[in-house]
Parts: structure tokens; sequence; C-alpha cells
């Protein structure tokens, strides 16, 4: 009985967690760029997006795992990845205001 419970009980969080990605209150640390340590806001990107199928989808981020998907600044540049909302219209754009998301 009490296994059962826990195997409910885990499954659900389990669940809960691949639902909401990147939930309010949470935020990832991308620390392998020369540039400096990137911080994705969780809360902050929750409340611009539409729903989290606008960036986690076969063209974008297909996982909602951190580091299935190597982020490039090229590929933010090109306007995929980052780009596709960081491009001056929708967000800020990256190109010119590195220091926005990459601290020293």
């Amino acid at each position: 009985m009490k296994a059962a419970f826990l195997t409910s009980l885990l499954l659900v969080l389990l669940g809960a967690s691949v639902a909401l990605a990147v939930p309010a209150g949470k935020s990832l640390t991308f620390d392998k760029g020369a540039p400096g340590v990137v911080t994705f806001d969780g809360a902050l990107h929750n409340k611009a997006a539409k729903s989290c199928r606008e960036c986690h989808n076969p063209e974008v981020f297909p996982q909602m795992k951190q580091g299935a998907v190597t982020i490039k600044m090229k590929e933010i540049y090109a306007g995929k990845q980052c780009g596709i909302c960081h491009n001056g219209e929708r967000a800020f754009s990256a190109k010119g205001n590195c220091q926005r998301c990459h601290k020293r």
C-alpha cells in the first residue's frame, strides 16, 4: 500500500516537472559559454510565452531537458532558438545586448 502511494506520488511529480519545463520560481543556468553565464528565468519566460509548445517543439527545442540542444549565438542571430523571440520585436534583440543575458 505504502509502495503504491509513493510510486503514484513520484509519477505525479515527474509528470508535473515535464509539463512545466522551467516553472515560475525556477531557473536554468548555462555556464559553458565564454561570454559568461546565462540564467534562464522560468517566471519571466512563462509570462511571455503563449504556451510551452511555443518553444518546446521539433523546430526549436524538441526536448524539455537542459542540454538536449546546443544553444549557439550563430543560431540565435539567425532567428533560431532564442532568436525567434529575441529579435528586437517580440523581445529585446540578442544582437548588441550581450550583457542582458551573459553575466561575468
